[in-house]
């Protein structure tokens, strides 16, 4: 396994594995030992870096969500890992009662949402000290303002570690970051976007917004990330959903004259290393020259093993200049 840091503040950055695991299905769609063995063999190998959220998986358990933090929680106790491993858990986006959805009835980013939930979260996860907090998704409601002194005071009470942000434009993750450097406090220094190797379209409305999918990691995102040292990119849904394997999985924001051209770079340069597509866009993604972290979700352990063989493929200049230049 490799390792790079996240974080700039020698009192809250942490050292995480190349390749995080998502846990969001554990405890509902992926059953309790299935999970344990997924979570054993990632850690045996080297992982440290485990994402959650408060609102997993209410769309599978009709609940609002809670049952991958509890799950991890027993997990953590019945393996004494908790020291072992980083833990990122969000909140933001956790459906106000049962049968809802975050799409149009969240729990927002308030600052007495965001203290409450960080308390629920933790007691989930079994924890004294949330690793990584996300601000899940915008909440156009409240002030940024007061979620940006909410996150700040958490950390200064010792319950949060590093803060990141998650589903936002690229302009209101740079005014939270304002807000907090003119206050001198603690900001968002860890972005979680979708991101994959296959470039999706951006005039289609996406599930949040009507101007585009604010959670996909645009150009404009990518270069902020870039150009800001201390940054990090958390890329979700890296294998788009298992669409590299299965194209009929490959939404229509990937149904235009581009996708072809990479697929097919895509399957030469696995050809030529004998490795799968799906281990060669994690290790373009490891690689990449933007700090860039991919996050997997998988549900069984054939799965998981494939993309922890992404971490030892190491591309050439040649093979990651072919992907680069498709078009």
């Amino acid at each position: 396994m490799e390792y790079r840091t996240i974080g700039t503040n020698p009192a809250t950055r942490r050292s995480v594995s190349v390749l995080s695991l998502g846990a969001m299905m554990f405890g509902t769609a992926v059953d309790e030992a299935t999970s344990y063995a997924i979570l054993d063999r990632y850690v045996e190998a080297g992982g440290t870096f485990i994402d959650t959220s408060n609102n997993y998986a209410f769309w599978h358990s009709g609940t609002q969500g809670g049952e991958s933090e509890t799950l991890l929680g027993r997990w953590l106790r019945s393996r004494g890992v908790t020291e072992k491993v980083v833990i990122a858990t969000k909140v933001g986006a956790r459906p106000l009662t049962p049968g809802t959805s975050y799409v149009d009835n969240a729990e927002g980013l308030s600052a007495k949402v965001i203290r409450e939930q960080a308390e629920r979260s933790r007691e989930r996860l079994g924890v004294e000290k949330l690793d990584l907090l996300y601000a899940h998704i915008e909440d156009p409601r409240t002030p940024l303002q007061e979620t940006v002194e909410a996150f700040a005071e958490l950390v200064a009470d010792g319950v949060v570690g590093l803060l990141g942000v998650s589903n936002h434009w690229a302009w209101r993750v740079e005014r939270a970051r304002q807000l907090a450097a003119a206050a001198g406090l603690p900001g968002y220094e860890v972005l979680q976007y979708s991101y994959s190797y296959l470039r999706p379209r951006t005039d289609l409305p996406g599930e949040l917004s009507r101007d585009g999918n604010l959670g996909a990691a645009s150009g404009d995102l990518l270069s902020y990330v870039r150009e800001h040292e201390g940054l990090t990119l958390v890329a979700y849904s890296p294998l788009l959903k298992g669409g590299y394997v299965k194209r009929d999985r490959l939404g229509a924001e990937f149904d235009h004259a581009g996708t072809a051209s990479r697929l097919q770079a895509l399957q030469e340069v696995a050809d030529e290393t004998g490795a799968t597509v799906n281990q060669v866009v994690l290790s373009w993604l490891i690689g990449h020259e933007v700090p860039i972290i991919p996050l997997v979700g998988v549900s069984s352990l054939a799965q998981l093993n494939e993309n922890l063989a992404a971490v030892d493929l190491t591309l050439t200049p040649e093979q990651r200049a072919k992907l680069d230049a498709a078009h």
